[in-house]
């Protein structure tokens, strides 16, 4: 039996932790002759989203291919919201984030007297989804949306019929991002119109495959979660179109490169510590490959990839430690790649 597009994102998680195994003897740069290195590289710390996991994983993968010298990288997924509270913490080297960082995390870490470096590595979407046998809902519209998340739904809005009319008379089970991801701030706030206000009665994960596998096996259900889980799993999942005010529109990496699938395409990032950064090499090092090499894995996890221009705008940010961020403590709607790259241009 050949692996479904599902079997294969499943597998790409076991595969991660067989990875970060798989770091720990890559790390520490025994000879072949079994003698050990006079100074083992330090270990890379990384927390975050589950988003971005994908990204990372795939260039820590290749990275670590170059050599048996390389040090061991830790990938953990704890939300953007709580890899920010490990990393403004000082606890962790890179934070990986499905938004930007928010006010009161910039207060924590400066708090901390941690400072970071804020990186755009590709543009995402976020996708809402249904089960294939669901065969009445093709499109949504955002007050659809609105009607179906925002708190005052909460016990009250139960069925598919309640939120059009045309819909059946069956139950409503909603997937969706855990209070800790990056994702759940993002698309509450481009839905219900307000970060982090949304009812309280879903199954909620801040691990995206979970959702997905959620959503596959209930036949009224509706969830959301980033593209590439979207993309590995889209034989057994039904994407509905996003209608904003302008018409329906399917999500896909063309729709989200020309800035039409809005306002659930966003930007992805991560965040280095600086002074990691300066006094690592192994952090250093890493991160200049992420740049300037891991950008072509990018589409191989299934993202988008951004203009050439941003990525050596970061290039140069990373290179001169630019400090802080361009988005003033809040997630952007409707940021276009073009706006990003003026965004960057002008740090």
């Amino acid at each position: 039996m050949n692996l479904s597009s599902l079997d294969r994102g499943w597998a790409r998680q076991s595969r991660h932790f067989v990875l970060a195994v798989s770091f720990l003897f890559l790390g520490m740069g025994c000879s072949a002759e079994g003698d050990l290195p006079e100074s083992k590289p330090q270990k890379i710390t990384i927390d975050g989203s589950s988003t971005v996991f994908p990204i990372t994983s795939e260039i820590a993968q290749e990275y670590q291919l170059l050599g048996a010298e390389k040090p061991e990288i830790q990938i953990d997924i704890s939300g953007t919201g709580g890899g920010f509270r490990k990393f403004c913490a000082g606890e962790t080297d890179i934070n990986n984030a499905s938004r930007p960082i928010l006010k009161d995390e910039m207060a924590a870490c400066k708090s901390a007297g941690v400072k970071y470096i804020e990186l755009p590595i590709a543009y995402d979407a976020l996708v809402v989804v249904v089960n294939p046998k669901n065969d009445w809902a093709d499109d949504i519209t955002l007050a659809e949306l609105k009607k179906m998340w925002e708190p005052e739904a909460e016990g009250k809005v139960t069925t598919w019929k309640q939120v059009r009319s045309s819909w059946p008379d069956r139950p409503l089970k909603l997937y969706g991002a855990g209070r800790d991801s990056g994702t759940f701030d993002y698309f509450t706030e481009a839905t219900v119109g307000e970060a982090k206000s949304s009812r309280n009665d879903y199954t909620a994960s801040e691990d995206d495959t979970l959702l997905v596998r959620g959503v596959i096996r209930d036949t009224e259900a509706l969830g959301y979660f980033g593209y590439s889980y979207y993309e590995e799993a889209f034989r057994t999942l039904k994407a509905l179109a996003i209608d904003s005010g302008g018409g329906a529109v399917l999500p896909s990496r063309d729709t989200v490169r020309n800035g039409t699938y809005q306002p659930l395409s966003r930007p992805l990032f991560i965040y280095v510590n600086a002074e990691a950064a300066k006094n690592k090499p192994e952090v250093r090092s890493f991160i200049e490959y992420y740049l300037n090499e891991g950008r072509q894995f990018v589409k191989v996890a299934g993202y988008v990839p951004l203009p050439d221009e941003v990525y050596n705008l970061a290039v140069t940010h990373f290179e001169n430690g630019k400090v802080g961020t361009v988005f003033e403590g809040k997630s952007k709607l409707n940021l276009k790649m073009e706006d990003l790259l003026q965004k960057e241009a002008e740090f």
